[in-house]
């Protein structure tokens, strides 16, 4: 008897919102495909996952903007450490779906991971560099200080899935901002990374909710983002 050939187990990921893995509330995935071959599923987030990753990202925002900037500098690292150890699994998820760097994909994780490090330097000097004393004719003290604008919105970009979405994230938590991400879009681009980077924030010691990362079909979440009230 001629043994059976095995079927691969295609992975389905899911979303990342406030620290959780939740599927989509529609049920609806998508395939990742490259030449015929399904690489993974992902969750086709819809307007009401968006709506919960906002809230997520609007609780958690308070807390992690009054975090001292060295400890968001602090967490900044752990992420570039985190990412350092998944670095051969985002590589190949960038190779696999052949929507990634010039030179391939180690070399954007790579890139990724350096700029990562750069922004976490900047935790504690954006007040300074940002700030500023102001000269005035007056008996007072007059003095000017950055402050985090809150609920941020991203949508990454359809090349460089790594490099394109830390690119955008990492500026935006150093300056104590939460933020709601759309990873790259499922139908066009390569989504997989941008969903095992929700793996790596979520061992990051990032706070649930700071970052909340949805998979789906850009064209239809890009709307509901422009007209969301809650999104800064």
């Amino acid at each position: 008897m001629s043994k059976p050939e095995r079927l691969d187990v295609a992975k389905t990921y899911k979303l990342y919102i406030g620290g959780k893995f939740p599927r989509t509330e529609s049920g609806r995935s998508v395939k990742v495909e490259r030449d015929g071959k399904v690489l993974a599923h992902v969750c086709r987030g819809s307007r009401k996952d968006l709506r919960n990753a906002v809230e997520a990202a609007h609780k958690a925002q308070p807390g992690w903007s009054n975090a001292t900037a060295y400890l968001r500098g602090q967490i900044l690292y752990r992420i570039a450490e985190m990412m350092e150890g998944k670095k051969r699994e985002l590589a190949e998820a960038i190779d696999d779906a052949g929507a990634g760097h010039d030179r391939g994909g180690m070399a954007e994780v790579e890139c990724a991971i350096d700029r990562v490090v750069h922004f976490a330097g900047w935790a504690d000097k954006l007040g300074m560099v940002m700030g500023s004393h102001n000269a005035v004719a007056g008996p007072y003290y007059n003095f000017t200080a950055p402050e985090p604008t809150g609920v941020i919105a991203i949508v990454a970009p359809r090349e460089a899935p790594v490099l394109g979405l830390m690119g955008l994230l990492a500026p935006v938590i150093v300056s104590g901002n939460s933020c709601v991400v759309v990873a790259s879009d499922a139908k066009h681009a390569n989504p997989i990374p941008g969903s095992i980077l929700g793996e790596v924030i979520a061992t990051s010691d990032v706070p649930g909710g700071v970052v909340n990362i949805l998979t789906g079909l850009v064209d239809e979440l890009a709307p509901h983002i422009a007209t969301h009230r809650e999104i800064d």
